[in-house]
C-alpha cells in the first residue's frame, strides 16, 4: 500500500503573534515558544522542531492568523508572495447578535437623618464621592492630598469597592481611563506636580469621551515647590489640559461643606457630558475643617448604553480617541466644539455676596474668597459699597452673571494666590464677551503666601494700583 506523506508546516514569522495555540494543538511537541523578538512586528514567535512531526496539520488548524502556519507545499519564495484576502472572503461574514443596550438609570437611596459632620476638605471630597456612587479609586500619594486616598482606601473594600495605589500618577490615569470607559464612576486625589503628569491621560480621556473627576489640591510651584496653599494650577486646568482641542469642568470649591457637594455634582456632570470634570482646591483648603452636611439620599450609579464593560449587552461599543483620517479628526473635534458649547452655555456657576449696589467689585475663588469676605464686611462697616463675586466654575467662567452686576461697578479687584491666572480667566471671558472692564487692582501673592483680609481690605479703601 502507498500512502502520501502528509506535509509539514512552516512558519511565517510575520504573521505569528505568539498566541501558543499551536503548542496545545501539536501531539508531538514540536513547537516551542520563541526565544527572539521579530523585528518587523515587536512580538515574539513560534519556533518549529519538526524531525517528530507527522503532518497531522492540528497546529495549522488551532493558528488563528490564516497566513501564520502554513503547508511546506504553499511555501512561498519570499514572506510577502502571495495575495491577501479580506477574513471576511476566506471564512464567511461573522454575523453578530443585535444590539441590545440601553442606559440603566441611576437609584437614589435615602439616608438616615444624622446631626452635621466637622470633616477636613479631602476627606469632605471623599465622602462626597462615596455618596455619589464612586467605588472606584485610583492615585498616587502626593501632599496636601493623600488623606483623600487614605479614606478611600480604607473605606472602599467595605463597601465592595475598589482603591488602588498605582506606581506614578501616569499609571494611574490610564487606570481611570480604563474604568471610565467601563461606564463606572471613578476619581483620583492629587496635587501640582501628580496633576501635571497625569495630562497626557486627561487628554486621551477627552478625546474619548470618557468620564473621571479629578480633585487637585494645589501646591506651591513650579517644580516640586512647596505644600503651601497656590493656585497657579488654574491655568492648566483651564487652559492646558493635555495636548490637542481639550476642555473640561472646573469647579472651584470654598469650603468644605462645597468639597463635599461639588463632588457630588462633579460626577453627574461628567457623566452627563461624558467629560472628565476637575476641582480645584488649595492646600488650606484641602486640610482645613469645617461643618459639613450630607444629603437626603446617595446615588446607586446605573450602567451608561455606551459602557465597554465586557458583557454581552455592550459587546459592539468601542472607547477611542484614534482618528487618522484628518477629515474624521476634523469631525471629531467639531463635535467636541459643540459639547464645549453647550457647557459654556448651561455650566456657569458663581456666588455673589452684597453685589446688588456694589461700586467696587472684588473676584476671588477657594481659600482667598474667605479672606475676601471678610474685607467686604469690614469695607461695608466703613461705608465703602463693596461686593464679593466668586466663580465657582473657573471653566467655564460664568460672565454672564457677572455681566449683570458690571455696569455699575468702577473698579474691580482681583484677589488670588497665583501671578494672574484668575485675572487671565477673567479678562479672556469678558473680551469674548465683547465687555470693555472697568481698571482693574490685582492682589497676588506666589509660592503658597495668599492674600491676607488686611491687605484686600486697604486695597478696596485705595485707589492706588488701579490698571486698566
Amino acid at each position: 500500500m502507498i500512502t502520501t506523506a502528509r506535509p509539514k508546516p512552516f512558519l511565517q514569522p510575520e504573521y505569528c503573534k505568539g498566541c501558543l495555540r499551536c503548542i496545545d494543538a501539536c501531539p508531538k511537541n514540536c513547537i516551542t515558544p520563541g526565544s527572539a523578538v521579530n523585528p518587523l512586528t515587536g512580538l515574539v514567535p513560534v519556533e518549529l522542531h519538526l524531525d517528530a512531526c507527522n503532518g497531522c496539520a492540528l497546529c495549522m488548524q488551532a493558528c488563528p492568523e490564516p497566513y501564520g502556519l502554513r503547508p511546506e507545499t504553499e511555501h512561498p519564495t519570499s514572506p510577502y508572495d502571495f495575495e491577501l484576502e479580506d477574513p471576511a472572503h476566506l471564512f464567511g461574514r461573522k454575523e453578530l447578535p443585535p444590539i441590545t443596550q440601553v442606559d440603566e438609570p441611576d437609584e437614589f437611596v435615602s439616608l438616615p437623618a444624622c446631626e452635621p459632620l466637622v470633616l477636613k476638605g479631602t476627606y469632605a471630597s471623599a465622602v462626597g464621592a462615596l455618596l455619589a456612587g464612586c467605588r472606584h479609586v485610583f492615585g498616587y500619594p502626593i501632599t496636601p492630598s493623600t488623606e483623600g486616598s487614605e479614606l478611600m482606601a480604607k473605606i472602599l473594600p467595605k463597601v465592595g469597592g475598589h482603591f488602588v495605589q498605582a506606581a506614578s500618577e501616569t499609571a494611574a490615569v490610564n487606570m481611570m481611563y480604563g474604568a471610565g470607559g467601563a461606564g463606572v464612576p471613578c476619581m483620583t486625589f492629587t496635587s501640582g506636580p501628580g496633576f501635571s503628569l497625569m495630562l497626557e491621560g486627561i487628554s486621551y480621556m477627552i478625546g474619548a469621551e470618557v468620564p473621571g473627576v479629578f480633585v487637585n489640591i494645589m501646591r506651591g510651584g513650579p517644580g516640586l515647590g512647596n505644600l503651601g496653599p497656590e493656585q497657579a494650577d488654574i491655568k492648566l486646568a483651564c487652559r492646558g489640559l493635555g495636548h490637542g482641542n481639550t476642555h473640561a469642568i472646573v469647579l472651584a470649591p470654598g469650603s468644605p461643606e462645597e468639597m463635599l457637594s461639588l463632588t457630588m455634582h462633579a460626577f453627574e456632570l461628567s457623566f452627563t457630558y461624558r467629560n472628565p470634570v476637575i476641582i480645584l482646591g488649595d492646600g488650606f483648603l484641602g486640610q482645613m475643617t469645617g461643618v459639613v452636611r450630607l444629603p437626603a439620599t446617595l446615588r446607586k450609579p446605573g450602567r451608561p448604553a455606551w459602557a465597554v464593560c465586557g458583557d454581552h449587552a455592550h459587546h459592539h461599543n468601542l472607547i477611542c480617541s484614534i482618528h487618522l483620517a484628518e477629515d474624521d479628526l476634523e469631525a471629531h473635534n467639531r463635535k467636541l466644539n459643540a459639547k464645549y458649547a453647550r457647557i459654556s452655555a448651561a455650566e456657569q456657576r458663581s456666588d455673589a455676596y452684597r453685589c446688588e449696589d456694589a461700586e467696587v467689585l472684588v473676584i476671588a475663588c477657594n481659600t482667598p474668597a474667605r479672606m475676601a469676605k471678610g474685607a467686604v464686611e469690614a469695607a461695608r462697616e466703613r461705608g465703602t459699597r463693596v461686593g464679593l463675586f466668586r466663580p465657582v466654575t473657573l471653566w467655564p467662567f460664568p460672565i454672564d452673571a457677572l455681566k449683570a452686576i458690571l455696569p455699575a461697578v468702577s473698579r474691580l479687584i482681583i484677589v488670588e494666590g497665583s501671578p494672574g491666572q484668575l485675572e487671565d480667566e477673567l479678562r479672556l471671558a469678558l473680551s469674548h464677551a465683547g465687555i470693555t472692564p472697568p481698571p482693574i487692582t490685582p492682589i497676588q501673592h506666589y509660592g503658597g503666601v495668599l492674600p491676607s483680609q488686611d491687605e484686600i481690605l486697604q486695597a478696596i479703601l485705595s485707589t492706588r494700583g488701579v490698571r486698566s
